[in-house]
């Protein structure tokens, strides 16, 4: 496989993400709609391009790592998007949440055009990305998986295969999000609770996070939560909305009863509908609830 591959996407998490494949010794041929943000990768490092379609000439791999769904399938199957250049037996290694059915709809249209999808959506902040900590969900052939690995074990710090339908990594990535939504929620009604009868939230938080809840999870966010210190944003609460959303609908086309996350989808709602899009998703639960309770 050559060193040099293509990447679409230099936001919170793809920058990052970018830097650790360039570390690794690969040259990326990038593209990104504001594309001077590629210079912070070095110019020796990467080529820069002016459309999805440049950045997949002539490559046997490119990843994507975008966070809207519509988005994606304009990168991928629009007038200037990675199949009109991508050559046949290349590869699409998709590492966003996205839904199931997108994920199935763009492996469909890689087979018709001779090259191939793989999904490796990815959990873990901007943080662990930059770390190299993030663990990452695969689904789709397995000969993919394998000409993928090296990529993904430069980004991650575990990689997990789950089938080879296509969106079956993005109902575990859908699945762990919403049970960190859900975490979300249960932590700031949790602790504005032990606000509201006199305690110290942090110390609280500080309680659960070392024993029964000790996880980073609890730690990490309820430290969040609890201090009510919702910067630097490290993921958008219009991003979590998506993702609730997403949820939503997958439980609504399995006939899956799941009661919360009716719950964790309005309050992120809420939140996108006071203006607090670009908060973090942990300031839309915290700060939602803490609202609510009058604290």
């Amino acid at each position: 496989m050559t060193n040099k591959i293509g990447f679409i996407g230099l936001g919170h998490m793809g920058m990052p993400m970018a830097k650790n494949l360039i570390a690794a010794g690969y040259h990326l041929q990038v593209y990104n709609r504001t594309i001077s943000k590629a210079d912070e990768l070095g110019l020796a490092s990467v080529t820069k391009c002016h459309s999805p379609a440049e950045a997949a000439d002539g490559m046997e791999i490119i990843i994507t790592m975008l966070s809207e769904d519509e988005v994606l399938k304009e990168t991928v199957l629009g007038d200037e998007g990675i199949l009109k250049r991508l050559p046949e037996n290349g590869l699409h290694i998709s590492m966003s949440t996205i839904a199931p059915d997108t994920a199935k709809l763009l492996s469909d249209a890689h087979k018709k055009n001779g090259s191939t999808y793989l999904a490796a959506p990815v959990f873990g902040r901007p943080e662990a990305a930059a770390a190299k900590k993030l663990w990452i969900c695969t689904s789709g052939p397995q000969e993919a998986k394998e000409m993928a690995k090296p990529l993904l074990e430069a980004m991650g710090q575990g990689v997990f295969d789950f089938g080879e339908e296509p969106g079956g990594a993005n109902v575990v990535k859908v699945a762990g999000n919403f049970m960190i939504m859900a975490s979300l929620e249960m932590m700031a009604e949790a602790y504005t609770l032990a606000e509201k009868n006199g305690l110290d939230r942090m110390k609280v938080a500080e309680f659960f996070g070392s024993t029964i809840f000790n996880a980073p999870i609890f730690q990490n966010y309820g430290k969040q939560i609890a201090g009510k210190q919702y910067t630097p944003v490290g993921f958008k609460a219009k991003l979590g909305y998506k993702d609730a959303r997403i949820a939503l609908k997958l439980s609504q086309q399995s006939e899956t009863p799941m009661p919360t996350v009716s719950t964790v989808h309005n309050r992120l709602l809420s939140a996108v509908a006071k203006g607090w899009g670009d908060a973090d998703w942990a300031e839309g639960f915290g700060k939602g609830v803490s609202e609510d309770a009058g604290v």
